[in-house]
């Protein structure tokens, strides 16, 4: 079977990334070992291996033609429609478009629950960055909201993610999606804030349903993952949230400090929260160097000096 044309999808522009290249490893269906509620994928039972794929050379020769019409390519993101993971040659995979990628950096988007299989742990390593799921850290929930295949195990995920955060020497980063009634509750909130302590990644994308989700299931507000990025104290937290309520408010020094303190805000927290004499508050601090603006996997935060 032919894959050809349905592999690559884009070149599109990232607001985080630069232009992005796509590669679904699943093009001819969904093969995933969730069936989350909140999917924007069809509804699908859940498998543990890829049946059907194209092989490392198509999907090689594919990026290599997407080069050559698109040479100012920034970021080869690799996808699939269901887990990119379950891909059989991933490391071969990794491997050969590190041959050809040029200036560009290798980017996963992954569900995590492979995480603790050593082949797909050592092709991880060898990904520019690396931007995995944890929407549950108690099983219970682990299982409602993600309808997991049997037998993965969301204690291993946690270990291996906590492994592979202290081994890897590129970006880690971790993405929440948060679904009104099932891990919005305090109790699943603060075991996941100690999870992510533990894991330490670069950086924690947390979300919310903003697509039509494959079950009947509702989106938190914005309001709500304002509280938990705040929970989440001395975590670079970002937001990612369609159409941001744009508040504005006035801050003193102080609690602009204090603010940081807690957590590191990113530039479009900033933008959205700070009125215009609360900014040039936040430039001053950052020009008598009591607040560090850093880049973190491609976002920039403000965090105490």
């Amino acid at each position: 079977m032919s894959y050809s044309n349905n592999i690559i999808f884009g070149p599109i522009p990232s607001r985080r990334f630069g232009i992005s290249l796509g590669i679904d490893l699943s093009p001819s269906k969904k093969q995933c070992n969730f069936d989350c509620l909140y999917c924007e994928l069809e509804k699908a039972k859940t498998v543990d291996t890829m049946t059907t794929y194209p092989s490392v050379a198509e999907v090689v020769a594919e990026v290599k033609a997407s080069f050559e019409k698109h040479p100012k390519i920034d970021v080869i993101t690799i996808t699939a429609n269901g887990e990119p993971t379950l891909y059989p040659d991933l490391e071969k995979l990794v491997d050969e478009l590190n041959k050809v990628k040029k200036s560009a950096k290798t980017l996963i988007l992954s569900n995590g629950s492979t995480i603790y299989d050593e082949k797909i742990y050592k092709a991880l390593l060898k990904i520019d960055t690396v931007k995995l799921s944890l929407d549950c850290v108690s099983e219970k929930c682990f299982k409602k909201l993600d309808r997991i295949h049997s037998g993965i195990d969301i204690e291993k995920i946690v270990e291996g993610m906590i492994k592979f955060s202290s081994e890897t020497k590129n970006i880690f980063v971790l993405e929440i999606l948060f679904v009104k009634t099932l891990n919005d509750k305090e109790e699943e909130i603060k075991a996941l804030y100690e999870a992510v302590k533990k894991i330490k990644p670069h950086r924690v994308d947390i979300g919310t349903i903003d697509r039509p989700p494959a079950y009947e299931v509702k989106p938190v507000s914005f309001e709500t993952l304002q509280e938990i990025a705040n929970s989440f104290e001395g975590i670079n937290v970002n937001i990612a949230y369609k159409n941001r309520p744009k508040l504005e408010s006035s801050f003193s020094e102080e609690e602009i400090i204090n603010m940081l303190k807690r957590r590191p805000l990113t530039q479009e927290d900033i933008e959205n929260m700070f009125d215009k004499v609360s900014k040039k508050l936040l430039e001053k601090l950052v020009e008598e160097k009591r607040i560090s603006l850093i880049d973190s996997s491609g976002l920039g935060f403000y965090k105490i000096s």
